[in-house]
């Protein structure tokens, strides 16, 4: 809503709102947040907020255990599924020690700065999120069955299609909360679903990204499902994918290449940031989720692939990562990648124009692999010096421990 503190406190005190809701993350991107009410709220600005980091994955222990939280007026959104009366909004937060020296594994802050750095180098960078999830049924408990909503296939209509309702209700909530949805659509496997997002830039769009599984988890849950964003909920299925689109202005043929061969170059080393989990290497390799180190126009058999276009800029879109992803992280470092990549005025290796789910053995030998399991990723992302130039060692050490 791009408001100022001023006008936060106006919209609080003439909208009813009862309870601000102050969102960060841990350092593996899971959503966290504490609740103030309405009267504190000028406080929570001057002076940040107070909270126990030592029981946040990754924040440190109890003998250094205080962190500060300071709400951003520009990130206030309206929570629609709370009652309208004594009504709750949520703003993002910047996490700072009780000095003002900021946090390190402020993974938002990591993003904010490669942002920065690319600002000054003359580039801005735009992102669009496309994340899949399944919607399973739940037992009598309010558990996962497992059992999958429906048996519908890609872009299915009602009445095989059950979601359809469902990503409705999401898209709507969506947009009373400032986000507009581009599409929505049943995906491949059983009660799978996607919802893609038009472009913005990089730190709204990873805002979303995490809005958006709040929310969907939310609708899930209101209508008696639970939705799922695990890489490969269902072992003989399609897993489900982050496919992160990306452009680059000032546009021009040699920065959009020098932006894919960049990337291209140094996704091993970033590969244990699009994939953190175990789970994450049993998708790759199948089913549309690539395996190999390649790029090419329109085919999805590729890592990198260049969609066709029909007015607007190009964009490029990486294929490999999944929505357990942190995507401030790794927003941020495909940032680098890309700006590395421009300013070496890297060439593009010679496109892949094979299907490499049905290539054989011969055909692909000239091709290099992703990371075929979490440790083999971690320990590239460790020995990397590209890796340790866009992160803090604190966050490296946490993710490849």
């Amino acid at each position: 809503m791009n408001f100022s503190e001023k006008e936060v406190l106006q919209y609080v005190a003439e909208e009813d709102v009862k309870f601000i809701r102050l969102a960060f993350c841990d350092v593996f991107g899971r959503q966290k947040n504490i609740s103030i009410l309405a009267e504190e709220l000028p406080r929570a600005f001057a002076y940040g907020v107070a909270f126990d980091a030592s029981a946040i994955t990754g924040f440190g222990d109890e003998t250094h255990s205080d962190l500060i939280l300071h709400p951003e007026a520009d990130t206030l959104t309206p929570l629609p599924w709370r009652p309208e009366h004594g009504r709750v909004v949520r703003m993002f937060c910047n996490i700072t020690y009780p000095d003002g020296t900021p946090f390190e594994c402020d993974t938002r802050s990591i993003l904010k700065k490669a942002v920065k750095d690319a600002a000054a180098a003359g580039y801005t960078f735009r992102f669009g999120a496309e994340q899949e999830f399944y919607l399973f049924e739940l037992d009598e408990n309010g558990r996962s069955t497992g059992r999958p909503y429906d048996q519908a296939g890609y872009m299915d209509i009602a009445p095989e299609d059950r979601g359809e309702n469902i990503r409705r209700e999401i898209c709507l909530t969506l947009e009373q909360m400032g986000i507009r949805p581009e599409s929505s659509h049943h995906e491949e496997g059983p009660g799978q679903n996607e919802i893609d997002f038009r472009y913005s830039d990089a730190l709204t769009a990873a805002d979303q990204a995490m809005t958006f599984q709040t929310v969907v988890r939310t609708v899930a849950a209101r209508n008696g499902l639970y939705a799922d964003f695990s890489p490969k909920p269902i072992p003989d299925m399609p897993g489900n994918g982050f496919h992160i689109n990306m452009s680059v202005t000032p546009e021009s043929g040699e920065t959009f290449n020098g932006m894919i061969a960049g990337i291209l170059n140094r996704v091993e080393e970033m590969t244990a940031f699009l994939n953190p989990t175990e789970d994450s290497y049993r998708r790759l390799g199948q089913r549309k989720a690539p395996g190999y180190v390649s790029w090419s126009r329109e085919n999805r058999s590729q890592l990198v692939r260049i969609p066709a276009v029909t007015g607007g800029s190009p964009r490029a879109e990486l294929r490999s990562a999944d929505p357990s992803a942190n995507p401030y992280l790794a927003f941020a470092i495909l940032i680098q990648a890309a700006m590395e990549g421009i300013g070496a005025k890297a060439e593009l290796p010679a496109e892949a124009n094979i299907n490499f789910f049905k290539a054989e053995e011969e055909e692909l030998k000239g091709f290099k692999k992703l990371p075929g399991c979490l440790a083999d990723a971690r320990k590239v992302a460790g020995d990397s010096e590209f890796i340790k130039g866009c992160i803090p060692e604190s966050v490296l050490r946490i993710y490849c421990s």
